[in-house]
């Protein structure tokens, strides 16, 4: 198959759906990762083609969702001083600090501006050279690249007025880190097709072997997701666990090299706090000391900021699988996409948001 239209093709996914149901035995509890495939299941309604005794949980796979509050709030402080343009994805300008999002410091007289690739903001801050432009850089390994890029096309052009305030989070450690908690009821995971796209799917194979998990690499359509949880059963139902490769129209083993080598050259792997999780250890990206003039975390010395959580949010549960969207008190009352309480309401991968959005479609 070569054409989108074929991976959401109604009689191909009846027929994974029914060897589905030929092949589970017993109930089984399987993670998708990724919030793109989130959106997905619920798009599609995928969960109707499932037989009752499987059970599908959403995962941290949404990097604008685990952006850690404190991180926000710097953020906000950096966006709120007068000689600074802040500059990031839409998604972002939405999420909900302690007391308030970028959106409300742009109505408030900052210069808070939204662009569609970090080179925009290279390009604004040529544009305007009595500035500090910050990127708000958010992403998984999937979009780390094009802001690695970005410095080292700043450090080329001599554009010294540029920074990025890094947010990157790596998803292995995220799974495990899920798996290690003695609450985990994961039995399977789908992992994110195009985070394997850039890194290969080598750090995956010592998890699945560790922790006695299958982990399948999957796709984003209908066909693709089906075929993640159909390989997934198969190896549950027999007693295995290694890294299987769904998404093979994409993802070699080995990854994008050359991405590789610039993640590399430009970040450190350090320890990151994830909004709702807590710290998970060599979880994130910053920049490499040789940047360090890039690195707005430098620039803007804002010291150690404190933010308390929404105690009527419960998106850290939802984000480790622990409860559905819908088990939360303050869904689609006090918590909604226009007045959000919670980053998983905002995203665009965001799986309270999937909820909000495809059932009320659905109703």
């Amino acid at each position: 198959m070569k054409y989108v239209e074929e991976y959401r093709d109604l009689r191909l996914v009846r027929k994974i759906s029914e060897e589905i149901k030929k092949v589970v035995s017993q109930p089984w509890v399987i993670m998708e990762i990724c919030g793109g495939q989130t959106h997905s299941i619920l798009k599609y309604n995928l969960e109707e083609f499932l037989p009752k005794e499987i059970s599908l949980v959403h995962g941290p796979g949404c990097p604008v969702c685990v952006t850690s509050l404190e991180l926000i709030d710097k953020a906000i402080k950096i966006a709120s001083e007068k000689d600074v343009i802040m500059s990031s994805f839409g998604d972002m300008l939405r999420v909900p600090g302690s007391e308030k999002d970028l959106l409300q410091v742009k109505a408030e007289g900052g210069d808070v501006r939204m662009v569609y690739s970090p080179l925009d903001a290279i390009k604004l801050a040529k544009e305007n050279p009595d500035k500090k432009v910050v990127f708000f850089a958010v992403g998984f390994e999937t979009t780390a690249p094009a802001n690695a890029l970005s410095v080292v096309e700043a450090k080329r052009q001599g554009v010294t007025n540029y920074s990025i305030l890094s947010s990157h989070v790596l998803v292995p450690p995220a799974i495990e880190a899920i798996l290690s908690s003695p609450d985990s009821r994961i039995q399977g995971f789908l992992a994110a097709g195009h985070v394997c796209t850039i890194m290969g799917y080598e750090e995956y194979i010592p998890l699945a072997k560790k922790y006695k998990v299958p982990i399948v690499i999957t796709g984003f359509e209908p066909v693709d997701i089906l075929q993640g949880i159909l390989a997934t059963v198969k190896q549950l139902e027999n007693g295995e666990a290694v890294v299987e490769n769904q998404y093979s129209r994409v993802v070699s083993r080995e990854g994008n090299i050359p991405a590789q080598k610039l993640l590399k050259d430009v970040f450190r792997v350090i320890d990151r706090k994830w909004r709702g999780i807590g710290n998970i250890p060599r979880s994130g990206f910053a920049l490499a000391e040789k940047f360090a003039g890039f690195d707005a975390d430098k620039i803007f010395d804002l010291g150690k900021i404190i933010s308390p959580e929404s105690p009527l949010c419960i998106a850290g549960e939802v984000l480790q699988g622990h409860k559905k969207p819908t088990d939360c008190p303050a869904f689609g009352k006090e918590c909604s996409p226009e007045n959000p309480l919670g980053a998983p309401m905002v995203s665009s991968e965001g799986a309270c948001a999937a909820y909000f959005h495809y059932r009320k479609i659905r109703n």
